[in-house]
C-alpha cells in the first residue's frame, strides 16, 4: 500500500513509498483510512523538530472504517466508522499511567512518530484507542477528534474556565478555532486575535461564535480587551499560534491574578518574560497531547454539536498531494488540511 513516510533521521526525509499492509494482532483492529488531519506535529516531523523512530508511517488525527479485527476483540466490528487515540504503547504500571495521565507515561510510544500511523490507506491500532464516531459524523469531520481532545486537555481540564470568564485565543488556526468553541461550550466570552493574513480564520472564527475576533497584534489589542474588562485584562489567555511574539504580547493582555495557557507548539526555545508571572501572580499551564477524560468530552461536543470540526476543513488532497499539502500548512494557506488516503 502507499503511505507518506518519514524515512530517515534529520530535515526532510519525508517520502510516498510502498509499504507492507499491515495486519491486525490480537487485540488489534485494522481501520481503513478515510481522513487524516495534517497536524503542526507533522510538520515538525518533517523539519526533524520533534523525535521519530524512521522509518515511520506519519499521521495521528485519523478517522476512517473498520475492516479487520484481530483475535480476542470484543467490542469493535467490521463496519465501525471509528476515530482513533493515538497511544500504540504505554507501560500501564507508572504513577502516570495509573493517575489517568497516559500523555505522561515515559514508555509512550504513538502512531504516526513511533509506530505507523494514519497517512496510509490502512492503520493497526489496539482496540482500547478505538473510538466510534457520532451518528452522522462524517470522517473529515472525525478525523479532526484528536485535535479537539487535545484542546479540552488542554483549554479545560487543566486551567480553570468559568462562565462569564473573558478569554483571548491568540491564533486562529484549526486549534485555535477548536478552542474557541471548547471556551464558548464552557459560557466564556472569546477574543480571537489574529493578523492581517488571517482574514478567512477571523471570519470563520467569528461564524463560529466568537464574540469578536480582531486581525490586531496583542499589544494593539489592548484597547478592546480594557473597554471588555473595565481595564482588569482577561481572566485567561490561550496561546494556539505557537509563535513567540504571540506568547510574550498575551503577558500584556491577561489580568492580575489570571491565567496563561500554552497550547501551540513553538518546535523551539523563545523568549518569555517570567518576571510577568511572578509580578501578576499568574497560573500558567501547559497542555502534552490527551487523555481519555478529554476525548470522552470531546466526542460528547462533537455528538451535540456545540463544536463544529467539518467547517474547519478547507481542503482535501490524496495522498500524492502531501508536498503540496504541507507546503500550503507551512504558510498558512487555508485552515485545515487533510489527506484521504483511501480516496
Amino acid at each position: 500500500m502507499r503511505a507518506v513516510v518519514k524515512a530517515a533521521p534529520g530535515v526532510g526525509h519525508v517520502e510516498l513509498r510502498e509499504v507492507q499492509e499491515p495486519t491486525p494482532g490480537p487485540g488489534q483492529v485494522l481501520i481503513a483510512v478515510k481522513a487524516a488531519g495534517i497536524c503542526g506535529t507533522d510538520l515538525h516531523i518533517w523539519h526533524d523538530e520533534f523525535p521519530t523512530t524512521p522509518p515511520v508511517v506519519m499521521g495521528h488525527e485519523v478517522a476512517g472504517e473498520v475492516v479487520a479485527v484481530g483475535a480476542d476483540v470484543a467490542k469493535v466490528r467490521p463496519g465501525d466508522v471509528v476515530t482513533s487515540e493515538t497511544y500504540f504503547h504505554l507501560c500501564g504500571a507508572c504513577r502516570y499511567c495509573r493517575s489517568g495521565r497516559p500523555n505522561l507515561c515515559p514508555e509512550r510510544r504513538s502512531i504516526g512518530s513511533a509506530v505507523d500511523g494514519g497517512f496510509a490507506e490502512l492503520v493497526v491500532v489496539p482496540e482500547r484507542n478505538v473510538r466510534l464516531l457520532p451518528p452522522g459524523l462524517d470522517p473529515f469531520a472525525g478525523a479532526l477528534t484528536e485535535p479537539l481532545a487535545c484542546v479540552v486537555h488542554g483549554a479545560l481540564e487543566l486551567p480553570k474556565l468559568a462562565p462569564g470568564d473573558v478569554a483571548i485565543v491568540a491564533g486562529p488556526g484549526a486549534i485555535g478555532l477548536l478552542t474557541l468553541q471548547v471556551a464558548k461550550a464552557a459560557g466564556a466570552t472569546v477574543v480571537v486575535l489574529g493578523t492581517a493574513a488571517d482574514t478567512r480564520r477571523l471570519d470563520l472564527a467569528r461564524a463560529l461564535g466568537a464574540d469578536a475576533a480582531l486581525d490586531i497584534g496583542q499589544m494593539e489589542a489592548r484597547p478592546f480587551v480594557d473597554a471588555l474588562t473595565d481595564g482588569l485584562g482577561a481572566d485567561i489567555v490561550y496561546e494556539c499560534s505557537g509563535a513567540g511574539p504571540s506568547a510574550l504580547g498575551l503577558l500584556g493582555l491577561v489580568r492580575r491574578g489570571g491565567q496563561y495557557a500554552q497550547i501551540g507548539l513553538f518546535g523551539k526555545p523563545v523568549s518569555w518574560d517570567l518576571d510577568q508571572v511572578c509580578y501578576k501572580e499568574l497560573s500558567v499551564t501547559g497542555s502534552n497531547a490527551s487523555v481519555p477524560s478529554a476525548w470522552d468530552t470531546a466526542l460528547r461536543l462533537l455528538g451535540s454539536g456545540q463544536v463544529r470540526t467539518r467547517e474547519l476543513v478547507s481542503d482535501v488532497y490524496p495522498l500524492d498531494g502531501w508536498e503540496d499539502a504541507f507546503g500550503r500548512f507551512e504558510r498558512r494557506e487555508g485552515v485545515k488540511l487533510v489527506l484521504a488516503p483511501t480516496g
